[in-house]
């Protein structure tokens, strides 16, 4: 199935539940690095994806109420997500498909309140995304 190609600036927008901790997301901007481009614009191919990074996203969770720091970034691409026939440079190019495997990676865990002050040992939280593109135009398969 055909769906739109990302470009050069597109959006990947995290959900802001990641199993028990909640994050305040900001979106990520995806860097294409394929050599074709749309609209002046590179696409996007597979691998763009893991330079995707949001550092400085806060989380709590129900039992650790004090926020903590992390950055979110995309583990891994949904199947039509990338692109089974059309390449850029050998490399498939990446798709708008549906949600995208996300994680959050924690850089300063969240705490229980005082006086406990326990901190989180949780490392990393999985959670979902999904792109949004400006190309409404070309489709990829």
């Amino acid at each position: 199935m055909s769906d739109f190609i990302l470009i050069d600036g597109d959006k990947a927008m995290f959900l802001p539940a990641f199993g028990a901790a909640v994050v305040a997301v900001q979106p990520g901007t995806l860097v294409a690095s394929g050599p074709a481009s749309l609209n002046g614009k590179r696409v996007c191919v597979d691998g763009d994806e893991t330079k995707v990074m949001v550092p400085g996203c806060t989380y709590l969770t129900p039992a650790y109420s004090v926020p903590g720091v992390g950055t979110l970034k995309i583990a891994s691409l949904a199947g039509n997500q990338k692109a089974k026939k059309t390449k850029s440079g050998k490399k498939p190019v990446l798709l708008k498909g549906g949600n995208f495997t996300a994680k959050f990676e924690v850089t300063a865990p969240a705490q229980m309140p005082p006086p406990a002050s326990t901190p989180d040992s949780m490392a990393q939280y999985s959670g979902q995304g999904m792109f949004v593109t400006t190309n409404l135009k070309f489709t990829g398969t």
